[in-house]
Formats: C-alpha cells, sequence, structure tokens
C-alpha cells in the first residue's frame, strides 16, 4: 500500500466451537466465537485486534470432521458505534489481507463508521496454508527465448510447478477455490451475528466480491470492486489480457515520465531512448546476470518483474527508475526485492487452476505465447495460468456472475492499469446487472480507492458509509505523476508487495 505494511504476526487467540446436539453442521459452525486480541506488529497496530474462525475443509462435505482455521483482523471506530461492517480483500488471488484494515485509517469517514474486517483466505497467511514447496517456475526461464530447447524448460517447468503444488498442498489443495472461499465469508458474517455485511475488494478481490454476491446476494449490502479483473470470464481470459494492459501503462505512463527527468536518471532524454535502454540492459543481464548485494541475481526475468511491480503505483516510479539506472550503469546496487513465503504461490495456482476450466494444451500455450512475445515486449510471454494445462482439476462448476439478485455495485477502475486493464473490466460491467463503473481518467495505479485520489474516496464512502447509490456511470480525474522526491508514502504498494510474493 502506500506504506510498507508489516507482517501480522500470530496473536494467541482462542476460537470455542459449540457443540449443539442435533444441529446441523452449519449451524454448529456459525454458533463459534471469536476471541479478539491486539494483534501485535509495528507501530500502528494498535487499532488491529486479530482472531481466527473454524470452517470446513470441504463445505460439500461440512459434516465429516476435517475443519480449517481462517485467521482475521478488524479494526472498530474509535467510539465503538459502527454503522456497517465491511469485509476487505487485497487480490492475488490469495493475498494476506489482515493488515489491509490499517490503510482506512486514513479515510476517516470509512473508518470511524465502519468495523473493518482483514481476511487471510484459506490457504495463505495466518489461516492453513498450501504450499507449492518453494518450487517456482517462473523465474527460471527467460519466455522471449522461443528456441526449442528453452520452451521445453519453459513449458516443462509449468508442468512440474503443477506437480508441486498440487502434490505438496495435499488434500486442502483442492479445497482451494472461490465457491469455497466465499461461504467462509458468509460464515464469518453468521458469527459475527450479521444480517448483512459490504465488501471492498482488489483486483483479485474483485472477482472474489463478485463470486460472492453471486452465490449470496442477499447477506451483502454494499460491493466495492477496484480494479477489476473480467470476472465474469475465465482466470486464463483474466491473465491473458495482462500483457496489453502492462504494455500500455509502460509505454505510456513510466517510460515518458523516466525520460523526463533524465537529468536524474540518465537513462534517455525520451521514451524510446529509455525503452532502448532497458533493452540493452536486459540483453546484458542475459549474457552476464548481476548479483546485488544480498546475493540475488538479477536476470532478463526479473529485470521485467521488477519493472513491470514497479507500475502498479506512480509512487514507485522513482524507485523502480533507480534500479533500473543502477542495473543499467552497475557501481552500486539497491538491495532485491525482499522474499515471502510460498502460500500466497500455492493459494494463487489453486484458485487460478480449480476455479475455471482451462482451454488448450501445450501446443497452444506455444502458439499463443509466440504472438503475445511480438506484441507485447514487456510480459507478452508470461503465461501466469500455463500450469493449469497440466493441472488435475476437480469437479468445481463455479455459478456465473451476472449481477442478479442484488441491490447495486460498484466498481472502480483506472484507465491504464497494467494489470486489469478497462477493456475487461468495461465488459465485465456491461455483464454484471446493477453495478455502477467509476472511471478514473489519465490514471494507470492498480488499486485506487484509499491511495489519495480525493474524487474517488468521496463517491466510494458515500456509497458505503452514506448508501448512495451513483444514479449512472461517473468518471474521475486522475493523480498527476509526482516528480522525483514528491512521491507519498512509501513507493512499494501492497498491490506491488503481493505481485513480488508471486514472483514477477
Amino acid at each position: 500500500m502506500r506504506r510498507q505494511l508489516a507482517a501480522v504476526a500470530a496473536a494467541t487467540v482462542v476460537t470455542t466451537l459449540f457443540v449443539v446436539p442435533q444441529a446441523s453442521a452449519s449451524t454448529t459452525f456459525a454458533n463459534q466465537e471469536i476471541a479478539w486480541e491486539q494483534c501485535s506488529g509495528a507501530p500502528g497496530f494498535e487499532r488491529l485486534q486479530c482472531g481466527w474462525f473454524t470452517a470446513p475443509m470441504d463445505w460439500n462435505n461440512a459434516d465429516n470432521g476435517k475443519t480449517i482455521t481462517i485467521a482475521i483482523s478488524r479494526t472498530v471506530p474509535l467510539n465503538g458505534k459502527a454503522k456497517t461492517t465491511v469485509f476487505t480483500n487485497p487480490g492475488g488471488p490469495g493475498g494476506e489481507g489482515r493488515t489491509l484494515p490499517l490503510v482506512y485509517l486514513n479515510r476517516p469517514k470509512l473508518s470511524e463508521n465502519a468495523e473493518i474486517y482483514g481476511i487471510d483466505v484459506r490457504g495463505t497467511g495466518g489461516s492453513d496454508n498450501v504450499t507449492c514447496g518453494n518450487y517456482q517456475h517462473r523465474l527460471a526461464t527467460d519466455w522471449r527465448d522461443r528456441s526449442k530447447p528453452n520452451l521445453d524448460l519453459t513449458y516443462g517447468g509449468m508442468e512440474l510447478q503443477a506437480k508441486f503444488c498440487q502434490t505438496k498442498s495435499g488434500e486442502l489443495g483442492r479445497y482451494i477455490t472461490t465457491e469455497q472461499t466465499v461461504r467462509d465469508l458468509d460464515l464469518l458474517r453468521q458469527v459475527l451475528g450479521r444480517k448483512k455485511v459490504s465488501w471492498l475488494g482488489y483486483s483479485g478481490g474483485s472477482w472474489m466480491g463478485a463470486y460472492y454476491a453471486t452465490y449470496f446476494p442477499k447477506t451483502l449490502d454494499k460491493i466495492v470492486l477496484d480494479s477489476n479483473t473480467e470476472f465474469t470470464e475465465s482466470w486464463q481470459e483474466v491473465f491473458d489480457n495482462l500483457p496489453a494492459g502492462a504494455e500500455l501503462r509502460f509505454r505510456v505512463d513510466f517510460l515518458p515520465w523516466v525520460a523526463k527527468y533524465d537529468t536524474v536518471f540518465h537513462l534517455g532524454k525520451t521514451a524510446e531512448e529509455v525503452r532502448q535502454a532497458y533493452e540493452t540492459t536486459r540483453a546484458r543481464l542475459a549474457e552476464q546476470p548481476v548479483t546485488l548485494p544480498d546475493g540475488t541475481v538479477v536476470t532478463p526475468v526479473l529485470l521485467d518483474a521488477l519493472i513491470f511491480t514497479g507500475l502498479y503505483s506512480k509512487d514507485s516510479f522513482e524507485g523502480t527508475a533507480q534500479l533500473f539506472a543502477q542495473l543499467a550503469h552497475p557501481v552500486s546496487l539497491a538491495q532485491a526485492p525482499k522474499q515471502y513465503p510460498d502460500a500466497l504461490m500455492g493459494t494463487q495456482m489453486s484458485i487460478l487452476c480449480n476455479d475455471t476450466p482451462f482451454r488448450g494444451d501445450r501446443k497452444s500455450l506455444e502458439r499463443e505465447g509466440n504472438k503475445s512475445v511480438k506484441r507485447y515486449s514487456l510480459v507478452g510471454g508470461y503465461q501466469v495460468t500455463g500450469p493449469c494445462a497440466w493441472w488435475d482439476r476437480p469437479n468445481v462448476n463455479l455459478k456465473r456472475p451476472n449481477g442478479k439478485g442484488m441491490d447495486s455495485a460498484l466498481m472502480v477502475q483506472s484507465v491504464r492499469d497494467p494489470a486489469t486493464p478497462l477493456a475487461g473490466a468495461q465488459r465485465a460491467h456491461a455483464k454484471f446487472a446493477n453495478s455502477r463503473l467509476l472511471t478514473v481518467r489519465d490514471e494507470g495505479d492498480h488499486g485506487i480507492y484509499g491511495f489519495g485520489n480525493d474524487c474517488v474516496g468521496d463517491v466510494v464512502e458515500s456509497y458505503l458509509v452514506d448508501g448512495v447509490v451513483p444514479k449512472k456511470d461517473l468518471s474521475c480525474p486522475g493523480v498527476p505523476l509526482p516528480a522525483p522526491g514528491e512521491s507519498t508514502g512509501n513507493p512499494l504498494t501492497e498491490a506491488q508487495r503481493l505481485a513480488a510474493q508471486l514472483g514477477w
């Protein structure tokens, strides 16, 4: 997010499950109580309380005695009087969500009128985890090299990724799906004793929110979907659209910005000169990777990852350009991004491959990759859902989100989002009844609400807190790109941090 959020340390919390004779499993789980304690962590955590609750491993067989634990957090208004309850999600899919409520302490209209919940969804964070055994194919080979030996390594790595994730995650991995997760969320609502709750989700959290509304339309009040995946289609189509969004943000925003401040970065006076510096640096790293002070080896693919994650927020441009300049003119080098636990990778791959069917095989992946590489220089061949071609998919048939049955939803979308492009959000909006689209003009950040755009903040809070549903689609101006030295907050956003976790 705008400021680096430390991971929430595990607080000692007891969750009591009351067993009611002759009661159904759903009733039994709903009768548990959450013992809240203050989370331990960095300064600022005094407003954050932590707890856990228990859910069935498999909601379709909830009476079999197999359960999982879900880690959650909350902030409450200082006066203790909440007008509404808001569940939040940072995306990923599979991102740890317990620190997310801290972001909204900078938005007093929301934080002082709502109890805000952060959730480590099943599979990740402080909840019961799945894993890929720390196997990571994504940075192992250069996706631009389309020679047969390298393609064998690339797609062989995807096949191994699928096998590692499914073998290491065991039985739980088959139940890491959006359907199971939204049932966990509605259980939390019941445990809390709330008739209705609201939803605020970013990126992959827009997918989760749309499905939450599909399965439980009458228990959701207000729904905010920020930086939208095309949740009316498959995960494969969502990630196939990513390279186009990344290329647009790279060429329209980032390259001209770096060129504008050539006296600072010395990478070129025009956008094309900066792009050529990137290509030159990438080619040199292919011949001779650079080792950072912490031992991390920067390869061409890692350079792509560093630049791509830097596109998520304008406040990351300066730090990304500085590291790019250091790699282009290696004298002194910055530290590499921190490495994060494997649970997010395990959860992401399980969601992507379990939720929706994968079309195609190794041959079609090669064909599509060859086309994408030619069109999109930054991440064109980086096929996130590729391992799903080898996934032993369980029998999962998700309901398709269409918006029917819900009162309203507010979708927030920047026009040059690098990870979830505008076109996909617009198509989802057209198919999602009762939704309103708030388009943010001349903006490319991934994750808008809560990060400095007051126009967006006013619309979202009017909707979430006051219940004002826009009568039609709206737009807000974007926030201008800051000059070097003028970025607000920490340059590593939460979305960037999640992308780094996933090995971008």
